[in-house]
């Protein structure tokens, strides 16, 4: 394998259904947190570490990714984009580079938030390796067993846990593993026939961050952790008599008027109109176009693009997806919730999940845990608890 390599190809047409309503109308790598798709910052972290001939293997809603990135100049790198038409498997979508692959690569899931340090560890790996990360619940992902610094198994979604390896879905290989992927879908699969046949396959641990979204709450963790690693800058107009406390960064066009109260980490987009009298905590995500009115508080939450929230609004530990509308006195109540997803029971501590374009009219309570679908409509006075399907109409 040469000595560091130059090429990447990334994982990108899955849907991930887990994360709905959220990824009903884009692909999971294309949510947001801390303001950016979660795509960019494997995009981002590539280039920092001087892999700039990208492959990005496109799916599901496939536009939204390529309008994004284009080219890749915007990101100081070069983008190809393969079309894998049914999301078979890790594997089956590896294969569609297989005519642009040059002679060793890198391999990345697109839809896990990396910092450039995360990867160095594998950029110069010198035979086919397979990133690891100590993970504490082990339950959702590949679990990988070591012994002297090579990989003997890889066991999927273990009830019981052997180790608390796990796959990252960051590999380096060569473009000898064309030869193996012909019959499987999935790269585990292929990982497992190689070290059957005699291969060695390393393991190096992550050092930094890897972060995974399976449920729509666990884009409130993953904002958090983006947030503090953020560089505060403020941009805009910030009226007198507003206090901005800790790491808070402010885009151009945005005005923050008076007597509004910020305390970081927050990310505020472009063109907002946040207040006056606006109360903003820690862990908290503002899109661009945003407009949240007089008297709101607003905590541990990502607000997305032209989200419109009326005036004496409480939101909390809560994702607002873009286009969505609120009048007043709308309350987000956060608590421990009992939410069903594919089947499987989970507790989770938070407030709504609300979906794209939704249109909510005065003082509707959401209980912990609501799922709101995209384009719902919800009347006046409401209290929302469990699941609504998309495009329902709340009377």
């Amino acid at each position: 394998m040469a000595e560091r390599m130059k090429q990447a190809v990334i994982l990108a047409a899955g849907e991930g259904q887990r994360l709905r309503p959220f990824t009903a109308l884009k692909p999971k790598v294309m949510i947001r947190v801390a303001h950016k798709p979660i795509l960019q910052y494997v995009v981002e972290a590539l280039a920092r570490n001087g892999i700039f001939d990208i492959t990005i293997i496109v799916g599901y809603r496939k536009e939204q990714v390529m309008d994004f990135f284009g080219a890749g100049e915007q990101f100081g790198v070069r983008i190809n984009y393969l079309r894998q038409e049914q999301q078979l498997g890790t594997a089956h979508a590896l294969k569609q580079a297989k005519e642009l692959a040059e002679e060793s690569f890198l391999v990345l899931s697109g839809d896990n938030i990396i910092e450039p340090d995360t990867i160095t560890q594998i950029v110069g790996a010198k035979t086919n390796a397979i990133l690891i990360k100590d993970q504490e619940d082990v339950s959702k992902y590949g679990v990988v067993e070591v012994r002297g610094g090579r990989v003997t198994d890889i066991v999927e979604k273990p009830k019981e846990a052997g180790s608390h390896l796990v796959n990252t879905g960051i590999y380096a290989f060569t473009r000898e593993i064309f030869r193996f992927i012909e019959q499987e879908v999935d790269l585990p699969a292929v990982l497992k026939d190689m070290i059957t046949q005699g291969y060695d396959i390393i393991a190096p641990k992550a050092q930094g961050t890897w972060l995974d979204a399976v449920f729509p709450w666990d884009i409130l963790r993953l904002n958090d952790i983006a947030l503090q690693r953020m560089t505060p800058s403020l941009g805009g107009t910030i009226e007198k008599g507003v206090t901005i406390k800790g790491l808070v960064s402010v885009g151009r066009g945005t005005i923050i008027r008076a007597n509004s109260y910020i305390v970081g980490p927050v990310i505020i987009g472009e063109s907002c109109e946040i207040g006056p009298s606006v109360c903003v905590l820690p862990s908290t995500s503002i899109g661009d176009n945003v407009v949240i009115s007089p008297f709101t508080q607003i905590k541990n939450s990502v607000i997305n693009n032209n989200v419109g929230i009326g005036a004496s609004s409480i939101i909390e530990d809560s994702v607002i997806d873009q286009g969505s509308i609120f009048k007043g006195h709308f309350t987000a109540l956060s608590g421990e919730a009992e939410v069903e997803i594919e089947g499987e029971y989970h507790k989770p501590v938070c407030g709504a999940m609300i979906g794209e374009y939704c249109h909510i009219e005065d003082s509707v309570v959401t209980y912990p845990g609501v799922i709101l679908g995209n384009h719902c409509r919800v009347k006046a006075m409401k209290q929302l608890q469990g699941k609504i399907p998309e495009g329902s109409l709340v009377m």
